[in-house]
């Protein structure tokens, strides 16, 4: 009976993994990242296009986006005029892998436009901001089971960026992400001149050593927003100029400022 109990309860608490946030008026672009989560975005307003190393994709008003774990993308604005407004659920792997009873899988499609998604789509929406994992799950596994034509089974694991060479970079990143980084510093313990320790680190990752390490930091500090930690301490901590430097910086990657996302954390609670 206790192994049940202790069952459920391990159930439950992987649904509240499952992230939901809304983006209004967006009108600058996101630089090249990555999410370690299966990203849908449904497009309200606009026209979101994501560019991805050999295709770019367009969503309108009414269509669904989709991006796969650890797939380097950009978001540019297509003109300076059109505001973007879109949600966006963030499904973690493993809970995919659990609806889908053990399997892997990758989206084939990025952009689909169909009523049936939207509503599944808004359905478990509403079931996040219920936070009631029973409605979540229901309505996770009709949404994901709407979008099956797309989907192929993935052999292996989510199991991040290939590094190749720059392996103990990354750890070394990663074990220091709250610290200051410098080319320098970097291209040094990768016994390379900076130039092509910047040039190699780009070919193999598809980003900039410093946009990863933004990127890296935002994602890392996001965590801790969810703490009684003041925004000032935890830009600090991570070694940003200031307040004003990090939620510029944030918002690149976010999509909304620090504060409001603590705000938005604030209203789920």
């Amino acid at each position: 009976m206790l192994n049940k109990i202790k069952e459920q309860s391990k159930k439950e608490m992987i649904f509240d993994t499952i992230e939901s946030i809304t983006i209004e008026n967006q009108t600058t672009e996101f630089p090249k990242h990555y999410h370690e989560t299966f990203c849908f975005s449904l497009v309200y307003k606009g026209v979101n296009q994501i560019d991805f190393k050999n295709q770019s994709v367009f969503s309108e008003a009414g269509s669904l986006s989709i991006v796969n774990p650890y797939q380097i993308h950009s978001n540019p604005i297509i003109d300076n005029v059109s505001h973007i407004k879109f949600d966006t659920i963030y499904v973690p792997k493993e809970v995919l892998k659990f609806i889908m009873k053990g399997k892997n899988i990758k989206f084939t499609e990025q952009s689909i436009k169909s009523k049936k998604v939207k509503h599944l789509f808004l359905s478990l929406k509403s079931a996040l901001q219920k936070k009631n994992n029973k409605l979540i799950e229901i309505h996770l596994s009709k949404f994901i089971n709407s979008l099956k034509f797309c989907t192929i089974e993935n052999e292996q694991e989510y199991l991040g960026l290939n590094f190749d060479n720059f392996k103990q970079i990354n750890q070394y990143i990663e074990a220091n992400i709250q610290d200051k980084f410098c080319l320098n510093q970097l291209s040094s313990q990768a016994n390379i001149n900076k130039f092509g320790f910047s040039k190699k680190f780009k070919l193999t990752t598809g980003m900039t050593p410093m946009n990863y390490i933004l990127m890296r930091k935002v994602f890392s500090s996001k965590k801790l927003i969810h703490t009684n930690l003041e925004l000032t301490e935890i830009a600090y901590l991570y070694n940003f100029t200031d307040l004003a430097h990090f939620s510029k910086t944030f918002k690149r990657f976010i999509g909304i400022s620090p504060k409001k996302y603590k705000e938005s954390i604030s209203k789920k609670a």
